[in-house]
């Protein structure tokens, strides 16, 4: 009787260890850059990526796992939804149904929403296979897209000076659909033709329609900062709109150089990408934009609704045209993706 007690006592000791075991990932773990086709491969990150052609289920639980696209997907996701809780905040006391004038607040608010859901799940789930690979990271550009109009528009219609109004409202609305249009057009087909993220051409294609949507996208919120007489520099608006230039610069640096990780080649699989640190930048612009149009939205609508008039309707129409085409495009992509890798099976 003695002796059956620790017998028992083995026999569960054997069973719990076991647990790790059942709660084990439903796939593989990480693979190297190796195992995985030449399109999911970063510069300098030589582990950490999730093996392909898994199930759906697979790269949804990666949600809760430790991989190079782990922290891509989280600082986006939060970002996310502390947005949604801010618009169910901003929804008490902001009438986006009835109030004209609301309605690129609404805009700009949605479509931060929208390019952190397209960018969470491009991450979470392009290790899908190839075609989702380009598939998910087309949606990714069309948010960005509409995000780039969102931040044009709320800068032109709340943050704008009448004397810089006068100077473009000719050309600015336009141009911002022209260029968020580009942005998203240059975007799919650098990643089409030049996958490696560090060919010149690629980077051009992707680069020059973001950097001069950005110039065009920033200029009323600079002209306002320079031409702010000194007692207005504690304005409220003003620093947050300060923020969002400074945040989104250092996230343009590490977008466009791989820093850290080119200076510690293999020991940034998991933290302290480049990308990882563009994506808390942004997400910090993107909060502080939000908070400085939220800010002139209340206490500048004597500007505004002098300068703008009734034209809400007609800026909301340019933002739906502006999505109709960046979708059409990433669709097209897409076919072109389709073609490509069925043309490169046979």
């Amino acid at each position: 009787m003695a002796t059956a007690v620790p017998e028992k006592l083995s026999r569960l000791f054997v069973n719990v260890r076991q647990v790790p075991q059942l709660l084990a990932p439903l796939s593989p773990s990480t693979v190297s850059s190796a195992e995985v086709p030449k399109v999911f491969w970063k510069p300098y990150i030589h582990a950490g990526y999730r093996p392909v052609h898994q199930t759906w289920r697979y790269y949804f639980s990666t949600l809760f796992q430790q991989h190079n696209e782990a922290i891509n997907v989280w600082t986006h996701l939060v970002a996310a939804l502390i947005l949604l809780l801010r618009f169910q905040q901003l929804s008490q006391r902001v009438d986006f149904g009835q109030d004209p004038h609301a309605q690129p607040l609404l805009i700009i608010i949605v479509a931060s929403i929208t390019y952190l859901t397209f960018s969470t799940l491009a991450h979470l789930l392009q290790a899908k296979s190839e075609f989702w690979h380009y598939s998910f990271f087309f949606m990714d550009y069309v948010g960005v897209a509409v995000y780039q109009y969102g931040s044009a528009l709320g800068h032109y219609y709340y943050a704008i000076e009448p004397s810089w109004h006068e100077k473009v409202k000719g050309f600015y609305m336009p141009g911002a659909v022209l260029l968020a249009w580009l942005s998203c057009a240059g975007s799919c087909y650098a990643k089409f033709r030049y996958h490696q993220s560090a060919h010149v051409l690629g980077r051009l294609c992707q680069e020059m329609p973001s950097g001069l949507a950005y110039v065009l996208d920033i200029s009323p919120v600079v002209h306002r900062i320079y031409t702010a007489p000194p007692a207005e520099h504690a304005d409220p608006a003003l620093l947050y709109h300060k923020c969002q230039v400074l945040f989104f610069l250092i996230g343009a640096f590490f977008f466009s150089h791989p820093y850290p990780e080119k200076l510690f080649p293999g020991k940034c699989h998991f933290f302290g990408q480049s990308h990882q640190i563009f994506h808390v930048c942004l997400v910090l612009c993107t909060l502080a934009q939000i908070e400085a149009v939220v800010l002139d939205y209340e206490s500048r609508r004597h500007i505004y609704s002098s300068l703008h008039g009734d034209l809400a309707h007609n800026f909301s129409a340019l933002c739906l045209f502006t999505v109709t085409c960046s979708v059409l495009t990433a669709t097209f992509m897409a076919r072109k993706v389709q073609n490509k890798l069925s043309f490169k099976e046979d």
